[in-house]
């Protein structure tokens, strides 16, 4: 055979590899969200956003809750009998306040039992959807986030705090436009979170939370750690199961030129001997 008809064949095999991993890795996905549905009795949603990119103390710039998330979840729900629990597993940095609102109040509305899976953070949108499950499944290292609103790259409280501290002669006229625009989104943040939570626990500390979690008083990416959890009174249970850990794992990072994270696959018995054995 000459070499360019095994240059045709490489390129042939080259161009469709992709392709037919991709359809591997989703087959894989199936079976596995299959199992874990006959296992549980449910139905099994997945919320995973990979590729991150963050801008610090902002709003995540690609990957984040969108509309069109909450547009097929939404799909999701309604084909989920009212009799039938929905497991949620949850992996995002947060997104758009109006598409985290729409799945979370869907969610809350939903009949049957519904059950948030966290195996590593859901942030900002994500907390928000979080809140709206009857019970928070958390992994022990995993964390949530606050859901103070950010207006443009600013969050909503430091633009109403640096009017505070400033003559308001000295202030902008478009400065002064997001500060009222920002007064609003934290009040109807808060307003939606205390209509969330109201029904999980009694009207005041419904209130008191929803403005801890919606004011500003931590960063954007302050992680909220199970201990945290536990003190808001939130119906939070530590440990997943098992077919969780593997859907994530099917939803790799792209790849790199160098690895930065690196390990065996493989897990160790507690002695700590990592030799082979036969």
């Amino acid at each position: 055979m000459s070499s360019m008809w095994w240059f045709w064949v490489i390129l042939l095999i080259w161009t469709l590899f992709p392709v037919w991993q991709q359809y591997w890795i989703n087959s894989q996905r199936i079976r596995v969200i299959r199992q874990m549905e006959r296992q549980r009795g449910t139905r099994v949603i997945t919320l995973i956003h990979r590729q991150e990119t963050i801008r610090f103390l902002g709003i995540p710039l690609r990957n984040y809750i969108s509309v069109e998330d909450s547009e097929q979840l939404l799909r999701a729900i309604r084909l989920t009998p009212d009799s039938m629990p929905i497991d949620l597993i949850l992996h995002t940095p947060g997104g758009l306040v109006l598409a985290s609102e729409q799945i979370a109040r869907a969610l809350n509305h939903h009949p049957a039992k519904v059950t948030v899976f966290v195996p590593h953070y859901a942030m900002s949108g994500g907390t928000m959807i979080a809140l709206a499950a009857d019970e928070i499944v958390i992994d022990e290292n995993a964390v949530l986030g606050p859901i103070d609103p950010q207006i443009g790259q600013y969050p909503a409280a430091s633009l109403i705090e640096v009017v505070a501290q400033k003559p308001i002669e000295k202030v902008k006229d478009n400065t002064l436009v997001l500060v009222d625009i920002a007064r609003k989104a934290l009040k109807q943040v808060e307003t939606f979170l205390t209509e969330l939570l109201k029904d999980k626990m009694d009207l005041a500390k419904a209130q008191e939370l929803a403005h801890v979690l919606s004011s500003g008083l931590w960063t954007h990416d302050y992680p909220i750690t199970i201990e945290k959890l536990k003190g808001f009174d939130l119906p939070i249970q530590v440990g997943l199961p098992r077919e969780v850990y593997t859907l994530m794992e099917l939803y790799p990072q792209p790849s790199q030129r160098r690895p930065s994270v690196q390990y065996i696959p493989m897990p160790y018995e507690s002695s700590g001997d990592t030799n082979g054995r036969s």
